[in-house]
């Protein structure tokens, strides 16, 4: 079954970086889009940045725009997100995603704390 591992949250300063990983297993990783979406307390859960199968194309909510980076390693089945210039606000619950045989597939999330 398709099993998706969030990995590298924690808590980190105002300014400062994460590197989230997420990964994947249960079905054929190269070829799907992944998605990273949040949540933070209080509010709807949201998308942040979508890639497809081969990384050719990524697709940023404005809110992240020149501070996150989306990339993949098909050969590991796993995408990161490379967040730089962290603020309070992007303090949420961070999950990827995928939509295989129909369906979405969630991983459990990884909080991220933005706090000095």
């Amino acid at each position: 079954q398709v099993q998706l591992v969030e990995s590298g949250g924690g808590l980190v300063q105002p300014g400062g970086s994460l590197r989230l990983s997420c990964s994947a297993s249960g079905f054929p990783f190269s070829r799907y889009s992944m998605r990273w979406y949040r949540q933070a307390p209080g509010k709807e859960r949201e998308l942040v940045v979508g890639i497809s199968g081969f990384g050719t194309t990524t697709n940023y909510a404005d809110f992240v725009k020149g501070r996150f980076t989306i990339s993949r390693d098909n050969a590991k089945n796993t995408v990161y997100l490379q967040m730089n210039s962290l603020k309070p606000e992007d303090t949420a619950v961070y999950y990827c995603m995928t939509y295989y045989n129909g369906r979405n597939h969630w991983g459990k999330g990884t909080l991220v704390n933005v706090s000095s």
